[in-house]
């Protein structure tokens, strides 16, 4: 049996562009990708913590060290710049895997570097 399983997020990445007319998908900056473990033409989901909007798409290379988060096409509708979003991207894990599983946390500044990194999420306390 698998298991759905978090495999990486991008926590609090800001949109950059937001493009209407283009083919479809979420350009990530390319090094941020390497550092999450995150692969174009991976599905994502991306949940938009301004607006509360939740969307899947996919992701496209962008320039290395650019910053860029760009949500094209009809999704473009979904996430404007300057939206504060979360990017997960999900995998099926065997039974086997999940004993040491632990997912890519890639913390994000307001500019688009990297706060931190982690592998827990904390525990939400009452």
């Amino acid at each position: 049996m698998q298991t759905i399983m978090l495999k990486a997020k991008l926590h609090q990445a800001r949109v950059t562009h937001s493009v209407l007319n283009y083919e479809g998908s979420c350009a990530i900056d390319g090094k941020l990708l390497d550092l999450a473990g995150m692969r174009e033409y991976e599905q994502i989901q991306i949940y938009n913590i301004a607006n509360g909007q939740r969307f899947t798409t996919y992701i496209i290379r962008a320039e290395d060290g650019s910053g860029t988060i760009s949500v094209n096409g009809a999704a473009a509708h979904l996430a404007g710049v300057g939206d504060s979003v979360i990017i997960c991207a999900y995998g099926n894990y065997e039974e086997a895997e999940l004993a040491s599983f632990k997912p890519k946390l890639v913390y994000m500044n307001a500019d688009n570097t990297v706060s931190h990194t982690s592998f827990d999420i904390p525990v939400q306390v009452a």
